[in-house]
């Protein structure tokens, strides 16, 4: 009988512990899928982050480095430039990477390292509790802004990845998201582009995918992936910023 479906090796059978509606492990799969179609899983190290993902090292099924919140991009700084010949990348949620880890990640970007950034935004403190994030959205109700987020008090939801698209080193920059199916199909092709990048040796990319958060969003996962569409991608736009020239 042919195989028509088959789990990834690039995940380990470790049950995830997502919420119900997280995205997180739809991201999982893309990234597990297209190290094992790229042939690297065995060469390849991830450095996982603080916040919802900092389990990543049970389920991706290659070596993994648990790096303090937000300092992921250092850490891949240095594993990549001991270990050039390995692929490395970053899974950094966007309290990590666009709060306390926004140094760390613009340097690196500006330094033009050679790793690969998978960057998920769902617009809010996921682990600690639904506290209000760079990423959270004008009006969005947390924790800590229950009244909505205040642009007078707080400024504007940072864009990230237009800000990496004005950095020379990022070579590599798309936003994507994954709230259907055809999207996701969109999602993998980035994140496997991003990839290919860092084996030609060309420079620093990143991947931002916007994802959900039913828990700390207060509504269902159906009408998590219905407000991110309607709500977040207004805002933050799809698409690629920055992508080489071919045959550069």
């Amino acid at each position: 009988m042919a195989i028509v479906f088959e789990k990834t090796k690039g995940l380990t059978d470790k049950q995830f512990h997502y919420c119900p509606g997280c995205t997180h492990g739809v991201i999982h799969r893309l990234v597990a899928e297209v190290l094992e179609e790229l042939d690297v899983v065995g060469k390849t190290i991830g450095v996982a982050p603080v916040g919802c993902s900092v389990l990543a090292y049970d389920y991706f099924n290659c070596d993994m480095h648990e790096a303090s919140h937000g300092r992921a991009p250092a850490v891949a700084t240095g594993i990549k430039r001991v270990l050039p010949e390995h692929v490395v990348f970053t899974y950094q949620g966007d309290g990590d990477l666009a709060s306390i880890g926004t140094a760390e990640i613009i340097h690196a970007a500006h330094r033009a390292e050679k790793f690969t950034t998978i960057f998920v935004n769902n617009a809010i403190y996921g682990m600690t509790g639904g506290q209000m994030a760079p990423t959270t959205l004008i009006g969005q109700r947390t924790t800590t802004s229950p009244e909505g987020r205040n642009k007078e008090l707080t400024g504007m939801p940072l864009r990230m990845s237009e800000m990496f698209a004005t950095i020379d080193g990022a070579v590599f920059v798309e936003r994507v998201s994954v709230h259907n199916v055809a999207h996701i199909r969109k999602a993998k092709k980035a994140i496997k582009k991003a990839f290919e990048i860092q084996l030609e040796g060309k420079g620093f990319g990143i991947v931002e995918v916007l994802s959900t958060c039913p828990t700390n969003w207060g509504i269902t996962p159906v009408a998590s992936l219905k407000w991110l569409e309607e709500n977040m991608i207004p805002y933050y736009p799809l698409g690629n910023f920055r992508t080489p020239e071919e045959g550069k």
